[in-house]
């Protein structure tokens, strides 16, 4: 038996573009949220203000993902991410313009938090156009045997930004200021862009020609005819907006931990931390040969390393519990991941995507604003003890319903 290249994918030119463009994203992507959360909180000192950045961000992009699934199926994915790549760092622009106490665009503390809304929502929409095409584009960088491999790898790029970009925003915060973290922002942005400038364009073989309706339908209905696919979204999707607790974290950091803007940084990061260290071994040891049984088995501990965060006030062990969610988290994302890029054919490789992203940021960002609301109403801890218990109870339902995929297995590597 051949032994398996765990750096297969990495040995294609345009995957390292596609990985190093991602990093460099998730880096400014989460370094923005950092800055933006933790400043946010200090205005208003409301935690359904945070919530509220989640519905800020969730409505646009669940309102056009689908049609962005369309367009990167009938158009040139390139361009469209690009474009969408573009319009995130006018949005970083416009928030260093309006926010910056000495520039004539500024607005007074008052007014400020409707400058971060308004922002997110712009983002929102560049999204709903940039995630599907960028998302789709994976599948077309490396060759069929090496998909398991490459969403190993992209998973981990993708990871490594989730730990340094937390930890570089909250030390930036701290030692720098607002404004000066945003302008770090734009220059990774701008990174990005110049880095999947570089991948090559990709043709795709019989392009839909089906009307926007049927075209979104037909989507729709392929990702709902194949089980594995459809429970695999829904699973993480009732997890995520019940369990997650990433929109809280100023609460925690401020209010409980008592750790500030640094402190927030690590707490941010822990996930990301378990993530890696858990997908470096997926690079070697897939988790896709019983993929069902390991997936609802990660998606279990994740439920009750959110109760242990939930209750705990120590910082370590916050951390810790963190660092647990994560892990058991990114081995649910390598297994949907090669889903995702096994089972749809190439022409809809985009709505498929798209019909997928509208169920995480139903999990991400309408979960931030459950997490706010709950919090408003029960209180922070409750509301994350509450989150991590619905968990454990999705999870039992879903293996009651899904008995007949534990034999499934999704992919062997090839050389």
């Amino acid at each position: 038996m051949s032994k398996t290249d765990p750096y297969a994918a990495l040995k294609y030119s345009d995957f390292r573009y596609f990985v190093s463009a991602q990093l460099f994203f998730t880096l400014a992507i989460l370094m923005q949220e950092i800055v933006l959360s933790y400043y946010l909180y200090e205005l208003t000192h409301d935690p359904f203000s945070l919530g509220l950045v989640g519905l800020a961000e969730a409505v646009p992009f669940i309102s056009l993902a689908l049609f962005g699934g369309y367009v990167a199926d009938k158009f040139d994915r390139k361009k469209i991410y690009l474009w969408s790549f573009f319009v995130v760092c006018l949005v970083t622009v416009l928030l260093i313009f309006g926010l910056s106490g000495n520039s004539l665009l500024s607005l007074d503390k008052e007014h400020q938090p409707w400058v971060i809304y308004v922002s997110v929502f712009i983002f929102g929409v560049a999204r709903g156009f940039y995630s599907p095409s960028w998302s789709s584009l994976k599948p077309f960088l490396v060759k069929e045997e090496h998909y398991s491999n490459s969403a190993s790898w992209s998973a981990q790029f993708w990871q490594i930004g989730r730990i340094a970009g937390p930890v570089l925003g909250g030390f930036l915060y701290a030692f720098v200021g607002f404004i000066s973290s945003l302008w770090v922002v734009l220059a990774f942005l701008v990174l990005t862009v110049l880095l999947a400038a570089q991948i090559s364009k990709k043709e795709i073989k019989n392009q839909t020609k089906a009307n926007l309706m049927d075209s979104l339908k037909e989507g729709y209905g392929f990702v709902r005819e194949n089980k594995i696919m459809w429970y695999s979204i829904i699973l993480d999707m009732f997890s995520v907006l019940f369990g997650g607790v990433i929109a809280m974290l100023p609460v925690f950091a401020k209010d409980i931990l008592h750790v500030g803007a640094e402190g927030l940084g690590f707490l941010r990061a822990a996930p990301a931390v378990g993530a890696v260290l858990v997908m470096l071994g997926t690079a070697y040891f897939p988790p896709t040969n019983k993929a069902w049984r390991n997936m609802l088995l990660a998606v279990a501990g994740f439920g009750v390393a959110t109760l242990v965060f939930a209750v705990s006030t120590n910082f370590y062990l916050s951390c810790l519990a963190l660092f647990f969610t994560g892990a058991f988290d990114s081995i649910s994302v390598v297994i949907r991941s090669t889903i995702l890029q096994i089972l749809p054919p190439d022409h809809m490789r985009g709505r498929v995507s798209a019909v997928n992203g509208v169920f995480v940021s139903t999990s991400n960002e309408l979960g931030a604003f459950e997490s706010g609301l709950a919090a408003k109403l029960l209180g922070t801890v409750p509301s994350v003890i509450f989150g991590g218990a619905m968990t454990l109870v999705i999870v039992t339902y879903i293996y009651t319903q899904s008995k007949e995929l534990f034999g499934v297995k999704l992919i062997k590597e090839g050389k």
